[in-house]
């Protein structure tokens, strides 16, 4: 039996995603993990995070990535890609949240989402990545990339299930949705590079990327790509008719609240992808694939691992059911363990075991890059009211 390894790591950003990655590292049992510290723009927030979990707080990114071979970049998006590059400059693994990058405006003052050629942000965006995976070529780290959908066991059952009957997908069908992100930022294009298309669409259309790839290795011995994307975009809450009444998020400055893309592949199969801020009762994470000999039901969130009923909402006042349920109140798909579900611990397990080991990886870099290419095309086929565009993908 080989020793464990450590693996000293640290956390660009002390937010949301900063505060479930810290969580889920602890729950990694093939390699030593060690915490070092933490680094953020806003100094006051990382000191206080890092006394909350007695680790180090950074003065700076230059010192966080000096002092440790892998960094988790838990930041806004529009900082991932500068992050990232920074990083896998310096030799280190980077662990970045989705999405890989995007498009974040122009810096003018009167910047909006609606008011610009999608062109523009897909060509921006795709020279991003390929910046990306340029730093990647010269490093002698890796980017690996947090999309926890991979890493769900839904989804993982889903790729044994392929890789031992190879059965062809025909039809892949997705969706994310709830009522409303709680980040500030995501309220505008230029910190998140979209709006529900990119950043929770990204989700189930990343899943079904995989899961083809993983039939392609399987029934053909390499990856099965997608070729185009169809799409349409709305903002539903921004519409004058729409009437708030206080249960859906509608802030938003400039970002679609409603997205649907049609996939086409290269070997002329299927996926749908829905993603949406304006669907109540919690968190809507599911993914169904129709084979040639199988069909399979993923439900992420919810599921029906456990269901609660609650005479009176004060009686579960200090009980955490479900992500956004709005009511604890009736009947509810109470999960017993929701990080294990999504996938965020088996992600950060695979993840360190590649760091450690070299084990495989199965949410690389191309894997992102691919679903930055077909969400920044499906926003230019929104443009053109559905037109079917195509998407350039990276070997």
């Amino acid at each position: 039996m080989k020793a464990k390894k450590t693996i000293r790591c640290g956390l660009i950003g002390c937010g949301f995603s900063a505060s479930f990655h810290y969580h889920s590292l602890s729950k990694v049992a093939g390699v030593n993990v060690d915490v070092v510290g933490v680094y953020s723009r806003n100094g006051q927030a990382a000191e206080k995070f890092a006394r909350d979990r007695d680790i180090r707080a950074f003065p700076s990114l230059e010192a966080l990535i000096d002092a440790v071979e892998a960094v988790h970049v838990c930041t806004p998006p529009v900082t991932h890609a500068p992050f990232s590059i920074q990083a896998l400059q310096s030799d280190r693994f980077v662990i970045c949240e989705k999405p890989l990058t995007g498009y974040f405006g122009d810096n003018s003052p009167d910047f909006h989402g609606d008011h610009f050629p999608k062109q523009v942000a897909l060509d921006a965006a795709l020279a991003e990545v390929e910046r990306i995976l340029e730093a990647e070529s010269s490093s002698r780290g890796r980017l690996l990339y947090a999309e926890n959908w991979v890493y769900a066991p839904s989804i993982q059952k889903e790729r044994e299930i392929l890789e031992k009957t190879e059965g062809q997908i025909l039809w892949i069908h997705g969706e994310e949705a709830h009522s409303g992100s709680h980040s500030e930022e995501y309220a505008f294009w230029k910190f998140c590079g979209g709006g529900v298309l990119i950043g929770k669409g990204c989700h189930p259309l990343t899943a079904a990327l995989y899961l083809k790839r993983v039939e392609g290795r399987s029934r053909l011995g390499r990856a099965i790509r997608p070729v185009a994307v169809s799409a349409r975009t709305h903002a539903i809450t921004r519409l004058p008719t729409f009437q708030d009444l206080g249960h859906i998020r509608c802030d938003y400055h400039d970002i679609d609240d409603f997205s649907m893309i049609h996939i086409e592949f290269d070997d002329g199969m299927i996926a749908t992808v829905f993603a949406s801020d304006i669907v109540l009762g919690g968190v809507h994470n599911w993914l169904e694939v129709c084979a040639n000999n199988h069909r399979a039901l993923c439900n992420i969130n919810p599921n029906t691992a456990m269901m609660t009923y609650n005479a009176k909402e004060e009686y579960f006042r200090d009980i955490y059911t479900v992500e956004k349920i709005g009511t604890k109140q009736g009947w509810t798909g109470t999960s017993p363990d929701e990080d294990w579900m999504t996938g965020y611990p088996q992600e950060l397990e695979a993840f360190y075991r590649t760091i450690a080991y070299g084990e495989p990886l199965e949410s690389d870099s191309r894997l992102a890059a691919d679903a930055i290419s077909t969400i920044y095309s499906a926003y230019v086929s929104a443009e053109r009211n559905g037109q079917a565009v195509p998407v350039r993908t990276f070997a």
